[in-house]
């Protein structure tokens, strides 16, 4: 049986960290990812460099009159499916850079599986979207999400690459070996393929959450009543994290494990109060 790493920081705790998990290594956050993404497309239409509807053709190469919109993209309401046609199965999204991403833009009237304005959780659309801001901004994803979103905030430890010393990953079956992570710093960044510190991400929270310093909590987060979170999966991994309109806080990741006790044991945390 594998070990489940976990770490756990709250507003009023010092961190819990077991298994060998750690606060200051870094560690993929899957579609947590897509929380900053939205934020950068927030902050990007506050700036005027774009608008929020926006249709994507204005952006990329897509064929006109699609009806998507870059806050469709952002809302899961483009009606592009989870995830891209013909992804592997091993390492699903290593295969999927820019090339791949530009020449199923060309054909998105064809990829959709809603119209747009129905709910339909799409991978892809984040994909598209960062591909979006990428045009729109005139600079790669990551340093649009550096000027925008990490640097005012003051935040350094997020990146799609870390180096292999300053990463963890899961806990192999044999002792002492490490499952080797998904390949996800091609097109799929945007959608969920950041690595980051819980510390970050809890810094994070606190600024976008609780002290609200770049405005009120952009599309991209979840909200149900007083709380804000989002959550993230990737093979091995499982974030969650929330804040409540009260100012507590939560960021719970595992290594190993289902994602959903990962996301009940952040919830059941903000109950406690």
């Amino acid at each position: 049986m594998r070990r489940t790493p976990t770490c756990v920081l709250t507003d009023a705790d010092p961190p819990r960290v077991t298994g060998g998990h750690a606060v200051d290594r870094h560690v993929q956050i899957g579609s947590l990812t897509k929380a900053l993404t939205g934020t950068v497309l927030a902050r990007m239409a506050k700036a005027g460099v774009l608008g929020l509807d926006d249709p994507v053709e204005r952006w990329l190469p897509a064929p006109p009159g699609t009806g998507i919109t870059l806050l469709h993209l952002a809302r899961h309401t483009s009606g592009l499916p989870r995830l891209p046609p013909g992804l592997g199965r091993r390492d699903p999204y290593a295969a999927f850079g820019q090339a791949e991403l530009l020449r199923l833009v060309r054909t998105l009237d064809t990829v959709t599986v809603r119209p747009p304005g129905e709910e339909e959780y799409s991978n892809l659309g984040y994909a598209v979207l960062g591909a979006a801001l990428a045009a729109a901004g005139g600079a790669g994803y990551e340093e649009l999400l550096q000027g925008h979103v990490l640097r005012p905030l003051d935040v350094t430890e997020v990146t799609a690459r870390p180096a292999p010393g300053q990463r963890l990953a899961a806990p192999g079956l044999l002792p002492g070996t490490r499952r080797r992570p998904w390949t996800m710093d091609g097109a799929i960044l945007p959608a969920g393929g950041l690595w980051a510190t819980p510390r970050a991400v809890a810094a994070l929270v606190v600024g976008l959450l609780v002290e609200r310093r770049l405005g009120e909590p952009a599309v991209g987060w979840q909200s149900a009543g007083p709380l804000y979170w989002h959550n993230g999966a990737t093979r091995d991994a499982s974030v969650f994290a929330g804040a409540m309109a009260d100012g507590r806080w939560v960021v719970v990741h595992r290594l190993n494990g289902r994602p959903d006790d990962t996301d009940r044991a952040g919830i059941e945390l903000l109950r406690r109060g």
